[in-house]
């Protein structure tokens, strides 16, 4: 197995290719921020379904809910680009062979990331608003404004398809030999405290929604063990 013959880059070399992918997918991020404008109404009507009203308490605040909805809706549609260039920017350090993974690489990756955040968007969050606003009283009623709601809504979806790319990167290190299916069976108890910790850090700080992410992440993970010991016994066949 030899590597691709390329010439070697230095450190500002790569500094500088790190810097023209950035550019092109903010390009990207940028024309797709601008189409999203146009139906950014729409998209707050829809993405507002799981409560009754919103309130914006500036005047300001209602137009730049729209702009970031719209830089949000930028970056999910960015997603096959985002990862395309990310691939692209790691494979100098690949073997031949592996290169050739990175097309069905972003195309997993972009699915796994569609998956995640409709997963959150469609079951979790409005189950989560549900208890959440359950907890209000005969007095104590919710005036949900615009600017926390977007935020918690866009940061719970973007978390989640993050976290659902776990099966697609184990499959990559696997395939590469830089992990094994014994290594993670092993570190499951590690696994769940890590797991723990990381959806403490990416939701909210409510038990429910910290849950809603443990949960499909350690499936996740068992998931990803399979692949990995499915890539192993391909690349023994190969």
């Amino acid at each position: 197995m030899v590597k691709k013959e390329q010439k070697e880059m230095s450190f500002l070399e790569h500094l500088e290719e790190m810097r023209r992918r950035i550019i092109r997918c903010l390009i990207f991020i940028l024309v797709f921020s601008i189409v999203a404008y146009f139906f950014s109404e729409w998209i707050i009507d829809f993405i507002a379904r799981p409560v009754e009203k919103l309130y914006f308490l500036d005047p300001t605040e209602a137009f730049a809910m729209r702009i970031k909805i719209s830089i949000i809706m930028g970056i999910i549609l960015s997603i096959p680009v985002i990862f395309y260039h990310l691939w692209q920017f790691i494979v100098p350090g690949l073997f031949e062979k592996e290169i050739k993974l990175v097309i069905p690489v972003v195309i997993f990756s972009t699915i796994f990331f569609l998956i995640g955040a409709s997963f959150c968007f469609f079951l979790v969050l409005p189950l989560g608003i549900k208890f959440l606003l359950g907890f209000g009283t005969d007095k104590l009623f919710p005036m949900i404004k615009i600017g926390s709601y977007i935020s918690f809504v866009s940061y719970m979806t973007l978390a989640f398809g993050a976290v659902f790319e776990l099966p697609v990167v184990s499959y990559f290190l696997g395939r590469v030999g830089i992990i094994t299916s014994r290594t993670l069976a092993k570190g499951r108890r590690y696994a769940f405290v890590g797991i723990l910790i990381l959806a403490s850090v990416l939701t909210p700080p409510d038990l429910f929604s910290q849950m809603m992410l443990a949960g499909p992440l350690y499936i996740l993970y068992e998931i990803s063990i399979l692949v990995v010991k499915f890539t192993q016994k391909k690349k023994v066949v190969s």
